[in-house]
């Protein structure tokens, strides 16, 4: 390296984590993470409720060159998870870079480096700034009348209190995406009455999670050419179905739906399979995995109530019927706001140039990674990125492999700064809009995926197509060296409009 790099990352989760170890590998000393809780891990330590798991496969959900030939079971749970992302910052001596509980307030683009001031009032000047605060780490609570006036403990499930006991008590639980339906999972056995609050039935993909036995684990420990083999095939396999069938019409959405349907049909009740057959296709909200939740919904403790809510009073939940369902505790599984990124950081670029102005109308980025009007920043799992079905850790890792290829540069000297400009991020932005019409998450119904005109906001083409698009960085796409001018605001450029969802 031809001149040493101040790199700052925002967050400590698997995506910063995964830049930090690629930063110790390629011999760059001079980093920091903020990390705004109090440990490293990000959703992972932020979320600890009953049920917590993964909807990808364990032998899938890990860095590509770290496999972990321990997990126990298919899909791991939460402490499993956050067990090995530690294990890998150990590794690498990653904790001795990590800033706990020090969350980044605000960062400026001087002219040459990024002045970050972070919330202890510490203030520092870094060459390169990438933020790695993921998509799902602000808690959303729903907008329902009277929450606040609940006399019970009410828990969000990124917020779990693990000093209420919810045993042998009257438990409403609101939201039934992933996090809901293993929460009911979870609490079903123990409650003395669960009210499950379902305002949009979802679509459940039968996939059993078994337990891997001690020789199975020896085996695929005995080499990191066979764990690493194992990731090899479940990436195969999830990319040609999931993938595929999100992007794409074909035999997989077909497989897929049939599946989700035929799991339907074990709900013996005809009227409560008409109550849990969701009005959308398969795969237009993120699908939700496992065997569980139908077995739950049948129990003799747990209510299903189709009823909208109308309000929250004191002692429980008032639906439109007007019938009071009396509650000891809630339980808000509604989600995250999937369209902060990273704020709240103030983010200040070329002539005072902020986040909130060029993300006026909606989030976007040139290929996922990088933003005009901002110099040497980059984001992982930013806008536009394949979230889908997939392991969201295989996404961050080609974002950052993409990042540590544009530090090579910076490193060599060969540039000083770089920042995409607004043309071709535009064009790129054009042509996600011009393909998204055929995505499954345009065919009717409201997703997290969605922003706030109804345009997905994830990547309408396969992982392995997004791969491609960040191999080695195209520096006509960029202004490099000079001074950069004051950049125009992308809508400014091109019109990339996309029709809402129908």
């Amino acid at each position: 390296m031809s001149r040493p790099l101040r790199v700052a990352i925002v967050g400590a989760g698997m995506s910063g984590l995964g830049l930090g170890m690629r930063l110790v590998k390629a011999g760059y000393a001079d980093f920091t993470i903020f990390e705004k809780a109090t440990d490293l891990g990000g959703t992972w330590h932020h979320n600890s409720y009953p049920g917590l798991a993964c909807d990808v496969p364990s032998r899938f959900y890990t860095y590509a060159s770290e496999p972990n030939p321990g997990w126990s079971q298919f899909f791991p749970g939460g402490r499993e998870i956050w067990a090995y992302f530690d294990a890998v910052a150990e590794r690498y001596g990653l904790r001795e870079h990590i800033r706990f509980g020090d969350a980044v307030t605000s960062a400026t683009w001087d002219g040459s480096r990024w002045a970050v001031t972070s919330q202890s009032g510490d203030q520092g000047l870094f060459d390169i700034l990438v933020t790695a605060t993921g998509i799902l780490h602000t808690p959303k609570l729903p907008d329902i009348e009277g929450l606040a006036d609940f006399t019970g403990p009410a828990l969000h499930s990124a917020l779990w209190d693990h000093t209420v006991d919810l045993a042998d008590t009257r438990v409403g639980v609101i939201g039934n995406g992933s996090t809901g339906v293993q929460i009911v999972n979870a609490l079903a056995p123990e409650a003395r009455r669960l009210a499950v609050f379902l305002r949009t039935p979802q679509w459940i993909l039968p996939v059993p999670n078994w337990r891997y036995s001690a020789f199975g684990r020896r085996v695929i420990g005995r080499s990191d050419r066979i764990s690493r083999l194992a990731y090899r095939l479940y990436r195969w396999v999830f990319e040609l179905t999931f993938a595929e069938a999100t992007v794409h019409p074909g035999w997989q959405r077909t497989v897929m739906s049939a599946l989700c349907r035929w799991h339907l049909a074990r709900v013996k009740d005809p009227e409560l399979r008409r109550k849990l057959t969701p009005d959308f296709k398969p795969m237009c909200k993120r699908i939700v995995m496992g065997l569980g939740f139908y077995r739950a919904i049948q129990r003799p403790n747990v209510d299903l109530v189709t009823d909208a809510i109308e309000r929250i009073v004191p002692e429980g939940v008032v639906t439109v019927d007007g019938i009071t369902h009396r509650l000891d505790a809630l339980v808000l599984a509604t989600g995250f706001d999937a369209q902060a990124f990273m704020r709240p950081l103030a983010l200040t670029g070329v002539d005072g140039l902020t986040l909130d102005e060029a993300w006026a109308d909606d989030p976007y980025a040139y290929r996922s990674v990088a933003l005009p009007g901002f110099p040497n920043f980059f984001m992982l799992v930013g806008p536009h990125s394949p979230f889908g079905n997939f392991s969201v850790i295989s996404i961050a890792e080609a974002q950052a492999d993409y990042v540590m290829r544009c530090m090579e540069l910076l490193a060599r000297g060969s540039v000083r700064s770089m920042v995409p400009r607004p043309e071709p991020t535009a064009t790129y932005n054009a042509d996600l809009a011009a393909a998204m019409p055929s995505t499954i998450w345009m065919s009717g119904c409201a997703s997290w995926y969605l922003d706030k005109h109804g345009r997905p906001n994830t990547f309408p083409g396969t992982p392995a197509q997004h791969r491609a698009l960040l191999g080695e960085p195209d520096l006509d796409h960029f202004e490099v060296d000079a001074p950069v001018a004051a950049v125009p605001h992308l809508n400014d450029v091109v019109d990339r409009s996309v029709p809402t969802a129908q």
